[in-house]
């Protein structure tokens, strides 16, 4: 099972190889940029709501495998992942980003995806380390 940040990565890496296609099923890519786009949006709704998933961790009980990429800071509170990427970019600006880079990645072409779309996948990843973090927390409340 490929999860969405391996994904991700892969479109990312592809995207960046100039005479390379990603050895993916397109139906599987596109479902996946469709997926992406919909994660985009409701991170932007958690964004707006007012209700807070920051806890006190003690140091002994961070896992740096759960953490991912993800500051100390924002391990405490994964909300500011989505503050910071949404003062930096728009939604429309992390659709043609995600774009961009499904269609580089999803053919051979002379030119390489331009850099500026690195900057928009860091924060995609953080996103997707954030709201795994939110999940773990609510599924720990809830038990």
């Amino acid at each position: 099972m490929v999860t969405a940040k391996a994904m991700l990565n892969k479109i990312m890496i592809y995207a960046g190889k100039k005479k390379t296609a990603i050895n993916e099923d397109s139906s599987a890519i596109f479902h996946f940029h469709q997926a992406l786009r919909s994660f985009v949006r409701a991170c932007y709704v958690i964004r707006l709501k007012e209700e807070k998933w920051s806890i006190p961790v003690p140091p002994e009980n961070r896992s740096s495998l759960i953490q991912a990429s993800l500051s100390d800071e924002e391990y405490v509170n994964p909300n500011l992942v989505f503050q910071n990427a949404f003062a930096e970019y728009c939604i429309k600006d992390f659709d043609y980003y995600i774009a961009v880079a499904v269609y580089f990645s999803m053919g051979i072409y002379a030119h390489a995806a331009e850099s500026k779309i690195f900057a928009p996948y860091i924060h995609l990843t953080k996103m997707l380390d954030a709201a795994h973090l939110i999940l773990e927390r609510r599924i720990q409340q809830n038990q």
